[in-house]
């Protein structure tokens, strides 16, 4: 029997999370194997061999129990805690708890209360409007239901994987390969080059004076859980981490064909051919094709493709064909904002909250990221996990932001306060003066439809003491469907009002998306990119919040943390209304 994979490992992991939160498990032991799985999932060598050698230990979330546990299922196939587990409930309830917006607390009052033991039993509670009877549900968790049940690819395993984890493993690679004695150029393609939110899978073009070796160097990688045979042309593999890697290997004189091919998107690709044609020339990764005299045009850089078809050079993030081959025609392509543009971050969490870190420590953290300026952001008085800065504590935490001195950057008292249903905040006015920086959020009540929850967004909006305003459709990427809001409508009252709207870099959000951060941007909405960090190694996600804004076809002038303090100050709400 073949050891299992670490998605294997992690998918059985993540079984017993839900297993045990069915049976009624204390809370810590849910969140025990669901962590353990995430750490596994994300593992770049095999947890199966860690844990024969006794070194699964060493991956976070992981001890000896579950590395016991990792173990039965490598030798016996099966977890024997999961099977008793198992035989307590219906196969298929497992099964509902991993449609959007159940989980198996949820799903186990439908068992106890209405006999939902499957999908199909669940589908036919909602059709017959009985979920609506139950406290907590209601007709619009019948919708959501019904429509998760609908989706394509309901109850199957993801295929994409976030930006983040996917380069986490690409860029190993793509450094293990430049390593290599036989490699020239070696560069990543495809949409992980573009910085979209997710990838299917990864694509490495590269030329090497032995390609054959540069091929076998790939699949013997540690990262590399199975490999095709290599040769010539490149190798295909599959990362432990369940990431399909396509190494092509390329002649020296055809790299920028084939980058910038590989690279795409579908839509630019195709929208380039056309523009191609009608200048008499034909696109392919295998170069630029002269209908006058059949001459193949072979580029070693993408620049030269581009060139050739009398364009400027495009980056990577605006190949979505959005109007770049029109600008690049014309000379007008956007300057686009890079990480070193941002001079503060104006959203972050210490231990006050839910974050893991000081204060000081989070303003070393913030310094040492080249910020000048930070806004400690804590949760405000209703975020419902306790732990959050109610109004008495206020103070005092205020007072101890202003207090904590750290050489080279400035210290904003900020808050994430709660934008509660009806569009209230869950500090007064008065309350909010006091501080700096206020950024508004919604964390809950995610299903009151599009009108209420636009609605609700708006008049926070017209709250003078807001700032800005974060996360704005609440987004998990390949986990969390936006809520529905009518953003157009946000917009128009962000430009009334002056109120900025975020980026927000965490790689599972990246919320706004490019395309409302396109037309927010457009409309004159000043822009903040935040990451939203709860620990010191936080801010290193703000390449992604770069990226969205980037793709947004944003330059730093449009983005209000790329100006001192002072300048950003003055663009507040509250300061145009003194002003």
């Amino acid at each position: 029997m073949a050891d299992p994979t670490n998605t294997e490992i992690a998918a059985a992991l993540d079984e017993l999370g839900d297993l045990y939160e069915l049976d009624g498990a204390i809370i810590h032991r849910v969140v025990a194997y669901r962590n353990a799985a995430k750490a596994v999932r994300d593992a770049p060598v095999s947890v199966t061999a860690m844990a024969r050698s006794g070194r699964a230990t060493e991956l976070p979330g992981i001890g000896q129990t579950i590395q016991e546990k990792v173990l039965a299922l490598a030798d016996d196939g099966q977890i024997p805690a999961a099977v008793k587990l198992r035989s307590k409930f219906p196969p298929g309830l497992v099964e509902v708890t991993r449609l959007p917006g159940l989980g198996p607390k949820r799903a186990r009052r439908l068992f106890e209360e209405l006999g939902v033991d499957s999908p199909a039993a669940l589908r036919a509670a909602a059709r017959e409007h009985r979920i609506r009877t139950l406290k907590g549900f209601g007709p619009k968790a019948e919708e959501s239901i019904l429509a998760a049940l609908s989706a394509p690819g309901a109850g199957a395993a993801r295929r994409r994987v976030v930006l983040d984890r996917a380069l986490a493993v690409g860029e190993q690679i793509v450094a293990a390969l430049r390593a290599h004695p036989a490699a020239e150029r070696v560069e990543l393609a495809g949409s992980a080059r573009r910085m979209t939110d997710s990838v299917k899978d990864l694509d490495v073009i590269a030329t090497a004076t032995d390609p054959a070796a540069l091929a076998r160097a790939l699949a013997q990688l540690d990262l590399v859980e199975t490999a095709q045979t290599p040769g010539e042309a490149g190798v295909r593999v599959r990362t432990h981490t369940g990431v399909q890697v396509d190494l092509r290997i390329v002649a020296p004189d055809q790299f920028g064909n084939l980058l910038q091919h590989f690279t795409g998107s579908k839509e630019h690709n195709m929208a380039l051919r056309e523009a191609a044609v009608r200048k008499g020339l034909h696109v392919s990764e295998y170069g630029l094709l002269d209908d006058a005299n059949g001459h193949t045009h072979r580029c070693a850089t993408e620049a030269e493709v581009y060139g050739l078809l009398g364009l400027a050079y495009i980056e990577p993030e605006l190949r979505e064909n959005r109007g770049e081959l029109e600008a690049a025609a014309a000379g007008t392509l956007p300057a686009l904002i890079a990480l070193g543009d941002l001079r503060g971050d104006l959203h972050s969490h210490t231990t006050a909250s839910d974050g893991t870190a000081s204060i000081q420590e989070m303003a070393l953290a913030a310094r040492e990221a080249g910020y000048e300026y930070l806004a400690i952001t804590d949760h405000s008085a209703s975020f419902g996990f306790g732990n959050q800065v109610v109004p008495d504590r206020l103070r005092d935490h205020i007072e101890q932001i202003r207090a904590t001195r750290v050489a080279g950057i400035e210290l904003l008292a900020g808050s994430e306060v709660n934008i509660l249903p009806d569009g209230s905040l869950d500090y007064d006015d008065d309350v909010l003066a006091q501080l700096d920086w206020v950024i508004a959020s919604v964390h809950s009540s995610f299903q009151i439809g599009e009108k209420a929850m636009t609605e609700r967004i708006v008049h926070a909006i017209e709250n003078p003491f807001v700032d800005a305003i974060g996360h704005l459709t609440g987004r998990k990427i390949e986990r969390r469907r936006p809520y529905p809001v009518d953003v157009e409508r946000v917009i128009e009252a962000a430009v009334r009002t002056g109120t900025m709207l975020e980026i927000n870099s965490s790689p599972d959000r990246r919320d706004v998306n490019e395309v409302h951060a396109r037309a927010a941007a457009a409309a004159g909405v000043p822009i903040v990119i935040d990451c939203d960090a709860h620990r010191v190694g936080g801010f290193a996600v703000a390449r992604y919040g770069v990226a969205t804004a980037r793709r947004a076809w944003l330059t730093a002038a449009d983005v209000a943390n790329t100006r001192p303090w002072a300048e950003l100050s003055a663009l507040r709400p509250r300061s145009r209304e003194t002003a």
